[in-house]
């Protein structure tokens, strides 16, 4: 009879637990709340946001961040009284690089066009997930730099996976992990997201560190944000790629007649 009881009560306490447990999608609608809510989200057409960008041994770059629905986007950055940009159209993207030697805009195509495309959704792979073609799990609960965190395994339709990390009391980003092709070599980075604040009843990461894995905490880029702009008005030219000029040659000088 006692052993009767206590196989009752083990099992009560697992169907508690499992009860409890939250799942992918649970955890989803919460990060969703936390940001704001879905009609907030989805009320934003176009976002802008300033800042400046510190690389490797302090250097920094003003840069200002433009995007719109669908999948739109334009980054601009400042180094050295140059500016360099790279656009995304929801189809083709574009880049001008003047610290390369590229001076005027060029197509981008392969691996760099695929993570363009990937920058460019608007809310993150997670709102929205199972519309956009992406599965996700969740695989676990581990700690990020000391806060309880509940781990989310993001499989996307292009077949990359991203590991996004939420804190398990306010439901925000606190990490994404994962792995991105650049000029055909496959790196692991991780971006670490914080100093959350409020901009029109949603909210936003205002500073985002990211750098290859394993790499010490200095190493990588911080972007740090100034300034977000909600639905600033942002013509659909800004993202397409604008004709370059041929220069006209000119004519060349006749030949003398033949004695």
């Amino acid at each position: 009879m006692i052993r009767k009881s206590f196989a009752w009560l083990l099992l009560a306490g697992l169907v508690s637990a499992a009860a409890s447990a939250q799942t992918a999608d649970e955890l989803i609608a919460k990060y969703v709340a936390a940001r704001g809510g879905k009609d907030k989200l989805k009320a934003v057409q176009s976002v802008r946001m300033t800042g400046k960008m510190v690389m490797g041994q302090g250097i920094e770059a003003p840069f200002a961040l433009e995007m719109a629905r669908p999948k739109k986007m334009r980054m601009e950055f400042t180094f050295q009284g140059m500016t360099g940009i790279q656009a995304y159209d929801g189809a083709s993207g574009w880049a001008v690089m003047p610290f390369m030697g590229k001076k005027e805009p060029e197509p981008v195509a392969g691996d760099d066009l695929k993570n363009m495309d990937d920058q460019a959704d608007f809310e993150g792979p997670l709102v929205d997930y199972k519309d956009k073609g992406h599965q996700v799990e969740l695989v676990g609960k581990e700690n990020v730099e000391g806060t309880p965190a509940y781990k989310l395994k993001v499989t996307k339709k292009n077949g990359d996976v991203e590991y996004h990390y939420l804190d398990a009391e306010q439901y925000l980003e606190l990490k994404v992990e994962g792995k991105q092709k650049v000029r055909g070599q496959e790196i692991e980075g991780e971006t670490t997201l914080g100093d959350y604040k409020e901009v029109n009843g949603l909210i936003f990461p205002f500073s985002m560190q990211s750098k290859q894995k394993g790499a010490p905490a200095g190493a990588g880029m911080t972007m740090t944000v100034d300034k977000i702009e909600l639905n600033p008005d942002v013509p659909a030219s800004r993202f397409a790629m604008p004709k370059v000029e041929k220069p006209v040659e000119a004519p060349k000088p006749a030949k003398p007649p033949q004695q």
